[in-house]
């Protein structure tokens, strides 16, 4: 069970490193690539496809990252009232209401937006657009589950060092 928690965070992990890399790449042909063929009058290398990979992969990162940061508590809190042990529990759990709900509209208008383009694809790669809509089914499912499981079963406040 606990592998299966740790899935997101693995994803993302590997993401962004992915993303490091393409960055990386796209840089390097960018820069290097294109004074060398220029200098050699050979084509150049096209590289249009680094920014679609990016665009995807921020899709990703920036949604599976937000779902995680709920159920981490990493998302910043005001506290502006001064409520009691019960008051602010009562508050915490409309809160993660709130953002299931959100999650599973980010979710139902993700999937909408896969259909709605789904015979359409990327001008560089060619690769299907309902893959970077994926990325708002997949985090808005995701962020729904885990505030979903901050109502019913928060961990603590402040975790205890072991």
């Amino acid at each position: 069970m606990k592998f299966i928690a740790a899935i997101p965070k693995l994803v993302v992990s590997l993401l962004l490193i992915a993303a490091i890399v393409n960055l990386l790449i796209g840089v390097f042909l960018r820069y290097v690539m294109i004074p060398v063929t220029d200098w050699l009058d050979l084509d150049p290398i096209p590289f249009t496809w680094v920014e679609e990979v990016g665009e995807m992969m921020l899709a990703y990162l920036t949604l599976i990252g937000a779902a995680i940061g709920v159920r981490e508590r990493a998302h910043f809190t005001l506290h502006v009232l001064h409520l009691t042990p019960r008051g602010l529990l009562f508050v915490e759990r409309i809160h993660f209401v709130l953002v299931a709900a959100l999650g599973l509209l980010v979710a139902w208008f993700g999937v909408r937006l896969c259909i709605l383009n789904s015979t359409l694809t990327t001008p560089g790669l060619e690769i299907n657009l309902a893959v970077l809509y994926g990325s708002a089914v997949i985090g808005g499912v995701l962020l729904a589950i885990y505030a979903a499981s901050m109502v019913i079963a928060p961990p603590p406040r402040f975790p205890t060092a072991h």
